[in-house]
């Protein structure tokens, strides 16, 4: 069935969809990559709309700012960055408006004409895009190119933008998974480093007979001293000695 067949309020793919909703949620706990999920993203896409010449994903980083996360080819990645470089098109009004957009011909467009010109000559002519929108806000939005005119209708947008629901919460669970796997990291470091302060505090306070606030501030002082921190001057100080030859 293609998608222009489809039953109103019907996805293609529902069921694969979920199938890997279920999928990742697993393979988030062996800490899958956000870069996994965009690639299953894209090529369900390009199968769930089959007139679809390239299909690619933009996210919003940390920063504000928008990257091509994935991408199916090159004609992608060209579009992609013009609309960045210009600062509009298509995806970025989806972003902006956390709202669907079409192009049903680039050649006779009247919104985005300077991403529309620049992009007429690379045989491009259809767009179809949906942001990715959770209750934490806009992670990106997901875009289908096609080089025949008229080539996305209503329903294909009405899938899109029920697939790009779905997908959503794939990008944030897997967003908030790197994150809650940077902040274990730094929690290890911070009690590594807690670690050595104490280690280098006791060796200062047994080998000079000091006490523990005049012991810290020696390790102060050896920090400024040699231009590290704390911690680093704390590790010179109890690791272990270096190898003679």
């Amino acid at each position: 069935m293609s998608s222009e067949q489809a039953s109103p309020g019907e996805l293609p793919l529902d069921g694969e969809l979920a199938a890997v909703a279920a999928r990742m949620s697993g393979l988030l706990l062996s800490r899958d990559t956000v870069e996994s999920v965009l690639e299953l993203i894209i090529s369900l896409a390009g199968t769930t709309i089959p007139a679809a010449a390239g299909v690619g994903v933009t996210v919003v980083d940390a920063d504000g700012g928008f990257v091509t996360a994935s991408a199916s080819g090159p004609l992608v990645r060209e579009a992609d960055a013009l609309q960045y470089e210009l600062g509009e098109g298509p995806c970025m009004a989806a972003l902006a408006g956390c709202s669907p957009q079409r192009i049903d011909d680039v050649t006779t467009e009247r919104r985005w004409t300077r991403w529309c010109a620049a992009v007429a000559g690379s045989g491009l002519r259809s767009v179809l895009t949906a942001p990715m929108v959770t209750e934490d806000g806009c992670h990106g939005a997901i875009k289908i190119y096609a080089t025949a005119p008229g080539a996305f209708g209503p329903v294909d947008e009405r899938a899109l933008v029920t697939f790009a629901d779905r997908a959503a919460v794939l990008v944030a669970n897997a967003r908030a998974h790197e994150r809650a796997g940077r902040f274990s990291d730094r929690f290890k470091d911070t009690l590594r480093d807690r670690d050595l302060v104490a280690m280098a505090k006791g060796f200062l306070m047994g080998r000079d007979g000091l006490g523990e606030d005049a012991a810290f501030d020696r390790l102060l002082s050896l920090a400024r001293a040699h231009g590290t921190s704390p911690a680093e001057a704390a590790a010179r100080l109890v690791g272990p000695a270096p190898r003679e030859g």
